[in-house]
C-alpha cells in the first residue's frame, strides 16, 4: 500500500508495556489523529516511527517498505512538538530555513520555498520578524512552517495546539486542517483532545492500553462506539447492565430502569448505552419516545450547554442541554427526560 503501515509494534519500558501489537494504515494525503489519554503511548508510538526510539518488536513501512535501521533524518519525516523549541537568536525566516539549509538547499531555492510557507500559514511578510515579539499562535504557525517547509513525505504533530490558551487553540485547529489540505500533506496528529481530533482528522485512532481500540471516521466512531471503553473515553457514560431478549421486532433490552425495544438484534447480557445527546428535557409522548423521572443531583453551566445529572431511582444519568437559556434546573428539583430508544440505545454483549 502507499503511504504508511503500522505492523504490530509493541515496547516494554521498566518491565510496564507501553505499546502492545498495535497495528493499523495511513493512507498517502491522510490526515490520521491517535487519541488517546495520557500515558495511552501515543508520543511512544511517534517517537518509534520517526526512528528516535527502537520498538521491542514489530515493523514501521513506507508504501510497503520498512523503515528498520533507517536513521530519522534519511526517513522524510517531519516531526513538531507541543513546545514549538524555535531558535530564538534567528528570526523567523532563518528559522524555517534551517532544515532546507542542513539538507543542501540553495539559497534562492530555500528562500521561495521560506515565503511559500509563510503564505500557506497566513505569516506572509513575516520573514525577518524576531521570533520572541510573536504571539504563541504565531509561533505555532511559524514551527508549522519549519516543518513543512522541506516537503515532508510524512509531518507528525505530536499535541501541537497544547500550549495555547482555549480560544486560540479553537481558531487555529481549523486553519491547521486548511493548511495541511492545501498542502496536500501525509499527517499524523497526535492529541488527547476529542474535539481537536474530530475537527481535524479524516481518520481516528482510539489508543487505549497500548492498542488501537476503534478506527474509524470521527463520525463512525462518535455515533458507533465500539466498546465500553471508547464510549466512556468520549464522555458517554451513561453504561447501565442490562440484557438483550431478541424478539421478532429486533430485540428487548432489560435494564432496572426499564424494558426498552429496538430495531437492532442484540442477544444476552452485558452493558447498555443511554446516549446524552439523545436525551430531551421536554417530554415528547409522540414520535416513539419514552420517558425517565428523576431528581436532578447536580446542573452545571458551562456557557454553551448545561451539564446536567439526573439520580433515577439511585442511578446517575448524565446529559447536556445545549442553550439552555435562563429555565435551569435546580439541585432536588423533579425531572422528566425522553428519549428515542432506536437513536439513544446501544448495547455491548458481553458474548
Amino acid at each position: 500500500m502507499k503511504g504508511l503501515e503500522i505492523r504490530k509494534i509493541t515496547k516494554i519500558y521498566q518491565e510496564e508495556p507501553v505499546l502492545q501489537g498495535i497495528s493499523f494504515q495511513q493512507n498517502q494525503g491522510e490526515i490520521l489523529a491517535l487519541l488517546g489519554p495520557s500515558g495511552s503511548g501515543k508520543s511512544t508510538l511517534l517517537e518509534i516511527i520517526a526512528g528516535l526510539v527502537e520498538p521491542d518488536s514489530g515493523d514501521c513501512l513506507w508504501d510497503g517498505e520498512s523503515l528498520a535501521g533507517v536513521p530519522p533524518h534519511l526517513r522524510g519525516f517531519g516531526l513538531m512538538f507541543q513546545e514549538y523549541v524555535l531558535f530564538p537568536h534567528k528570526n523567523v525566516q532563518e528559522n524555517i530555513a534551517f532544515g532546507l539549509k542542513m539538507s543542501g538547499k540553495a539559497l534562492p531555492e530555500t528562500t521561495s520555498r521560506v515565503k511559500e510557507v509563510l503564505k500557506l500559514v497566513g505569516l506572509s511578510g513575516f520573514e525577518d520578524r524576531d521570533v520572541n515579539t510573536l504571539s504563541g499562535g504565531e509561533q505555532q504557525r511559524v514551527a508549522l512552517a519549519r516543518s513543512l517547509a522541506p516537503e515532508p513525505r510524512l509531518v507528525m504533530l505530536d499535541e501541537p495546539l497544547g500550549a495555547l490558551d482555549r480560544t486560540i487553540r479553537e481558531r487555529l485547529v481549523g486553519d491547521l486542517k486548511k493548511i495541511l489540505n492545501s498542502a496536500s500533506q501525509t499527517a499524523l496528529y497526535v492529541t488527547h483532545d476529542q474535539e481537536e481530533a474530530f475537527s481535524i482528522a479524516d481518520r481516528v485512532v482510539i489508543i487505549g492500553e497500548g492498542t488501537a481500540v476503534q478506527i474509524g471516521t470521527p463520525q463512525e466512531i462518535y455515533y458507533q462506539p465500539g466498546s465500553p471503553y471508547v464510549a466512556r473515553f468520549l464522555g458517554m457514560d451513561n453504561l447501565l447492565e442490562g440484557e438483550a431478549q431478541p424478539n421478532s421486532s429486533g430485540c428487548l433490552l432489560k435494564t432496572k430502569l426499564g424494558e426498552w425495544q429496538v430495531s437492532r438484534s442484540y442477544k444476552g447480557k452485558g452493558l447498555m448505552l443511554l446516549r446524552p445527546d439523545q436525551i430531551k428535557i421536554d417530554p415528547d409522548s409522540k414520535n416513539q419516545a419514552v420517558f425517565l423521572r428523576g431528581t436532578v443531583r447536580t446542573s452545571t453551566f458551562s456557557g454553551s450547554a448545561l451539564q446536567i445529572e439526573l439520580d433515577v431511582v439511585g442511578t446517575l444519568i448524565h446529559f447536556s442541554l445545549p442553550d439552555p437559556g435562563l429555565n435551569v434546573p435546580k439541585p432536588g428539583k423533579a425531572l422528566s427526560v425522553s428519549f428515542k430508544p432506536d437513536a439513544a440505545l446501544h448495547f455491548f454483549s458481553k458474548e
